[in-house]
């Protein structure tokens, strides 16, 4: 066996916060093997990309590192800051997790890359350093490379952001390649394209890859061996194939079981109980109904041959949603899903008046948004909730948990003192979290318990419907799992409605009971969980299914060859 790229032995990461030291990572050890894919996992908070970059030496100035990191034979721990930066880049470069952040919005992609060229190759000509960026570009398979030097990061999806993040790590031919939840909130399609393209990239030019990802998909789709680290230390470490069929550590298993996989949940013959006359009316989009049922209530939800279109006559006009129909009943889950840019997050917009009706019906609880009111609008609003996919960024810093969910409660319930100090605890413990929560700030919870308290937020005005936009893609599959139970928790009680925008399928099969598939703004298909995620009829569903890595080496192996040989 050869020297392994990158040792890592008897890690320990301390930080200063006010003087108190924390430990993040305590006496952590493995190894990077020259040519493989070694992917470390573990919930967040667990160490797993502070090793990372301690690695890099990109730790703040509060952090103390202790122990040993040997690359390629060299101590990188104590080295001088100008060595290290000799090396990161060259020799070891670095995905982040979110490229539209790592790139810069005001230089194109081309000089972005052309700038990371010239900095390892500085003896270069223009013409040379563009014709380097275009191989690059080309490397990664973005079509047309020669054009989209021109682009700005803005004018890109997701996938083509993360693919020029790849191109410009490869710039300088780098020995150890760290990717940092590369295809976090990336479409199952967009996700599979990426890994694609770095197990080509790993397999042409022998690059180590260090992976730290909490999907456990991704893992059996790429990784040779896996690290899983807890609280700061490493409890287990053995190959991909070995660890998922019978892993060691009890902490393991929890983790594997903990991700939903597609096809997991029994088939039931109908909803829960309370939404079986609202799911039965969504089948299909009503007719007028006549006056002698006009005593049953409408569905929560109602889309009819929805247009949406951005833009004018000057700059042209771009059509996002196109003739899209579909109703969500009262206590009923759909599920909505398809690639970025298919329309979903757009419908959701719509259905709380956020995004221009261009033409076609929605009806929320029984209110037309195209001819309600003010005051109307204002009333529907008290009855629709949102759940957006970032807390961090949905919460307000400023304010205490008690303050974020108190406020809806005064403002439009007028609730005040005891009374309004009882319910916040309430709906604390309706989330999972105690009383004792109720002081603290966004910045002191983590990202599943921010989440829980946006559900608590969401649901304080008992609303019939609630639109869910991705609510648990960035979060790590145990932290999921309880998110995802208290949600059907919720749901079971409350009984509302509910739109779950999502591109993971295997949390939309977990959780919803009818699922509608988008494709550049138009409805494909449409039906219940079962029959559209076991037999879908249409071929764009099928390719998804078939995109999105599940949690069993063999069986990723198996699909991928059969989705590349298709």
């Amino acid at each position: 066996m050869t020297d392994p790229l990158l040792s890592v032995h008897d890690l320990t990461i301390r930080f200063d916060v006010d003087g108190d030291d924390q430990v993040a990572v305590e006496g952590a050890s493995f190894e990077v093997r020259r040519g493989e894919v070694l992917a470390v996992v573990g919930e967040s908070g667990s160490g797993k990309s502070v090793s990372a970059m301690s690695v890099l030496g990109l730790l703040p100035a509060n952090a103390t590192v202790e122990g040993s990191v040997v690359f390629d034979g060299q101590e990188l721990v104590g080295l001088p800051d100008a060595a290290v930066r000799h090396l990161r880049g060259e020799r070891i470069a670095m995905i982040f997790q979110d490229p539209t952040a790592a790139l810069n919005p005001v230089f194109t992609v081309g000089f972005q890359i052309e700038e990371a060229v010239r900095r390892h190759e500085p003896e270069l000509g223009r013409a040379a350093v563009r014709a380097r960026a275009v191989e690059l570009l080309r490397s990664v398979e973005i079509p047309e490379p020669e054009a989209r030097l021109r682009s700005f990061p803005h004018q890109l999806s997701g996938g083509q952001c993360q693919r020029i993040m790849i191109a410009m790590a490869l710039a300088s031919d780098p020995a150890l390649l760290i990717a940092d939840e590369p295809t976090t909130a990336l479409d199952v399609t967009v996700q599979a394209e990426v890994l694609d393209v770095l197990r080509r990239l790993q397999q042409g030019s022998g690059t180590s890859i260090l992976l730290i990802t909490h999907d456990m998909g991704v893992v059996a789709d790429l990784a040779d061996r896996v690290v899983v680290m807890r609280s700061g230390r490493v409890v287990e470490t053995n190959d991909v194939g070995a660890l998922f069929a019978a892993p060691v550590a009890e902490y393991t298993g929890a983790l594997l079981d903990a991700v939903p996989r597609v096809g997991d949940r029994l088939v039931v013959a109908g909803p829960a109980s309370g939404a079986g006359a609202g799911a039965a009316a969504a089948s299909a989009v009503p007719a007028a109904a006549p006056a002698a049922a006009a005593a049953v209530p409408p569905p929560a939800l109602v889309v009819r041959d929805l247009v949406v279109e951005y833009g004018n006559r000057v700059v042209g006009r771009f059509r996002a949603v196109d003739d899209v129909s579909f109703t969500v009943g009262r206590g009923e889950i759909l599920g909505l899903v398809g690639e970025s840019g298919s329309g979903k997050t757009t419908i959701g917009r719509a259905a709380v008046g956020l995004a221009p009706i261009t033409s076609g019906v929605v009806q929320v609880a029984g209110v037309d948004l195209a001819t309600a009111g003010r005051r109307e609008q204002r009333a529907m609003r008290e009855r629709v909730a949102v759940v957006f996919q970032n807390p961090s960024t949905s919460l307000n810093p400023r304010y205490s948990i008690a303050q974020t969910l108190g406020e809806p409660l005064q403002v439009r319930r007028g609730l005040r003192g005891a009374e309004l100090t009882d319910r916040v605890d309430a709906l604390l413990a309706d989330v999972g979290l105690g009383g004792a929560w109720r002081e603290r700030y966004p910045h002191e919870l983590s990202g599943g318990q921010r989440q829980r308290v946006a559900i608590a937020r969401a649901v304080a005005l008992d609303p019939d419907l609630l639109i869910a936009d991705e609510p648990t893609s960035a979060l790590d599959v145990s932290v999921q799992a309880k998110v995802l139970d208290v949600f059907r928790s919720l749901q079971g009680r409350l009984g509302f409605a509910c739109l779950f925008i999502s591109h993971d399928l295997a949390v939309v099969d977990s959780l919803c009971d009818r699922v509608a598939v988008l494709r550049s703004g138009r409805l494909v298909e449409l039906g219940d969980r079962d029959s559209v995620l076991t037999a879908p009829s249409d071929d764009y569903t099928r390719r998804l299914i078939a995109s999105a890595p599940v949690p069993d080496p063999v069986e990723q192996r198996r699909r991928r060859e059969e989705r590349l040989s298709a």
